[in-house]
């Protein structure tokens, strides 16, 4: 995994005449800071034998379809060969001739190539004294022979006892008779801004390595996954660090170092890490199972924009809507539905939309759990039993027709001051839009450019289910609703709408709509 910036961000800086503290009108209360440590040597002394490199290896396809070079692998990023790899395949390029397996003019079968193997280096770290390694995923993905050296240059091979891809993480085993020098987990939550960290790896390749800076910011994301939840650090982190510890001034692993914001691929003081909470629970899943069990709602969610907040009487826009409930699931079990505001699980606060299926996933499975909701105006409590996740949650849907159809029979109804033209669902819009026989609501035929309902989305053949959480048949039903809304002085509507995407709701802006 590796995060690239486009371009270098440049600031200007212009000349600021800097107030002393007596001529602020509130002068903040002194802060007593913590001195930097005079030396980490003995910190990194102590943990450095419990942090490993990570070599491995996989047999690249010689040839490709069209019989030219092997195609570029997806170097994980941690590997010093990437830059060469092209020179590479080109010292591997089979000589003009009989292909290998062939046999020449002469008739003498000729000798197979042995395959190229390309290579990847990260870094991991000791939890058990028996020889259990975390590491990333992405150090080892695809591999098929994975080493681990020790601090003391002991080489051990390593078997994969299994992987997450959802939170870039893997659990590797090793055998020795020996025990081995081990670190353990830290607690994430309790981290804070500033703290000092030190980090452990093997950065291109050269072995050991210590940096240190600070916890830089928390709950990153980085748009890598669903649990995104980022430590940010400025302790330098480089190619071959990834899978590496993030350590406290206590000694105890706070984050496994994932990732790195560059232009060029070194270090310019921005790495992230998966906090040691996430990762805890995981790699106890995966040294029991095999895998990562995560607990399972079945809801589609999307965030409370203010608009959504105003629509619904919510007074801050915090929580996670839900905007689909799946048949079978937890949550319709529990009686959850469409319309809902999460705003706690388990007792937890749901802040923001993707606080929600990192607190799920990591509810025990089979566990009943108090769920409080926004719904018709105020808050509700349901119990609902977390079940463990299936392992395909693809949601299956009908894409719209590129080409169009007939123009429908019926005229449309209007809806100038929101920019939208509305329709029933008849058969011709149907075959015109590709909706399924069972679409419920009404079909959204034409959108104006540059209008509201244009800015929050919309498009021709999208179905609005509900309006304000009521279901709608026709177009006359959607514009009494908007009225009501309208009389109760509110600036927007919420639309549930169905699209080629999947169920969502949309706060619609009513100003402007004069029928």
């Amino acid at each position: 995994m590796r995060l690239m910036i486009s371009r270098p961000i440049r600031a200007a800086f212009l000349g600021l005449t800097l107030l002393a503290p007596a001529a602020l009108p509130f002068a903040p209360s002194p802060a007593l800071a913590r001195g930097a440590p005079e030396s980490f040597a003995d910190l990194a002394a102590q943990l450095s034998p419990a942090v490993v490199n990570i070599s491995s290896t996989q047999a690249v396809q010689q040839e490709n379809r069209q019989g030219g070079l092997p195609e570029m692998p997806m170097f994980p990023p941690g590997s010093p060969f990437e830059q060469f790899f092209r020179d590479f395949l080109e010292r591997n390029r089979p000589k003009e001739g009989p292909r290998d397996g062939q046999r020449s003019e002469r008739g003498a079968p000729q000798p197979e190539r042995p395959s190229p193997r390309a290579q990847s280096l990260g870094s991991g770290f000791i939890v058990d004294s028996t020889g259990y390694v975390v590491t990333n995923n992405h150090v080892i993905e695809g591999a098929d022979k994975i080493t681990v050296t020790l601090s003391d240059n002991t080489t051990l091979d390593a078997k994969l006892v299994g992987k997450d891809e959802a939170t870039d993480l893997a659990l590797l085993k090793v055998t020795t008779e020996r025990k081995l020098p081990f670190v353990e987990f830290g607690d994430s939550d309790g981290a804070r801004v500033g703290d000092w960290v030190l980090a452990i790896g093997n950065p291109f390749g050269l072995g050991g390595t210590v940096t240190a800076g600070i916890i830089s910011a928390r709950s990153r994301d980085i748009r890598q996954g669903r649990y995104d939840d980022f430590i940010q650090t400025d302790a330098a982190i480089n190619r071959g660090n990834s899978g590496g510890p993030l350590f406290t001034m206590d000694g105890k692993v706070v984050g496994i170092n994932t990732a790195i914001y560059s232009p060029s691929g070194g270090s310019i003081g921005i790495g992230f890490s998966i906090p040691s909470n996430l990762a805890r629970n995981v790699v106890a899943q995966i040294k029991d199972f095999g895998k990562a069990r995560r607990g399972w709602l079945g809801v589609r969610i999307q965030a409370v924009t203010p608009d959504i907040a105003d629509s619904i009487g919510l007074k801050d826009a915090t929580g996670a809507m839900v905007a689909g409930v799946t048949e079978g699931s937890p949550a319709e079990k529990g009686k959850l539905r469409s319309g809902d505001v999460i705003l706690k699980f388990n007792g937890q606060d749901i802040k923001e939309m993707k606080n929600l299926p990192r607190v799920v996933a990591e509810t025990p499975i089979g566990q009943s759990v108090p769920v409080t909701v926004w719904r018709d105006g105020k808050e509700a409590t349901v119990q609902i039993a977390v079940a463990e996740m299936p392992e395909d949650q693809a949601v299956a849907s009908a894409k719209p027709d590129a080409k169009g159809g007939r123009p429908p029979a019926e005229k449309p109804t209007e809806l100038a001051g929101l920019g939208l033209k509305l329709g029933n669902i008849t058969d011709e819009m149907r075959k015109q839009f590709t909706l399924g026989a069972d679409q419920k609501g009404v079909v959204v035929t034409e959108v104006a450019p540059n209008s509201a309902a244009a800015e929050k989305g919309l498009r021709a053949g999208d179905v609005i289910v509900e309006v304000q959480q009521e279901p709608v048949a026709n177009p006359g039903e959607v514009r009494d609703r908007l009225d009501r809304v309208r009389k109760q002085n509110r600036r927007t509507a919420l639309l549930l709408v169905q699209s080629a995407d999947g169920m969502r709701w949309v706060a619609l802006p009513l100003d402007g709509d004069k029928k």
